[in-house]
């Protein structure tokens, strides 16, 4: 596990789980029913591997964030999810894994940026923390009109 004390093991724990993230929703493109399911996570891996390239283009520019003092108090277990798909997951489950995926990153990308003094930085963060919302909004919409209706 990177290093959680350093804006570097930060970042770098930042890029994994853009990276798990695109891994997942590309693994549920390719399990989707539905054109246009298959279409929304393919467009979710794809926003996914966007931030991942943000966050690494801050790693690359060695931006200065806030000293490691500050982030030592990150509750770092406070964003990951426990459940995993697996092969026997269904839709419902895989709607469920997303929106708990998505409701973590917000809260991770939020933290971090209100632990941040570079202004630039913070946008960036903030930002992702905003998309990261937007695509628990779209997993919960699908949820409500297609497993809650057929229960």
């Amino acid at each position: 596990m990177a290093d959680l004390t350093t804006v570097e093991g930060i970042l770098d724990f930042a890029i994994q789980c853009e990276q798990d993230a695109a891994d997942f929703y590309s693994e549920l493109a390719s399990k989707a029913k539905s054109k246009a399911m298959k279409e929304t996570f393919e467009h979710f891996a794809g926003e996914e591997r966007s931030h991942k390239a943000k966050l690494i283009a801050i790693k690359d520019c060695k931006r200065v964030m806030d000293s490691a003092a500050k982030v030592e108090d990150l509750k770092i277990g406070d964003y990951l999810v426990d459940e995993q798909p697996t092969a026997d997951t269904d839709y419902q489950g895989a709607l469920i894994i997303a929106m708990k995926n998505e409701k973590a990153a917000f809260r991770l990308y939020s933290d971090l940026a209100a632990r941040v003094d570079d202004a630039s930085v913070k946008e960036v963060l903030l930002g992702l923390a905003q998309e990261e919302a937007k695509h628990k909004l779209r997993f919960e919409i699908e949820y409500d009109d297609n497993v809650l209706i057929e229960n």
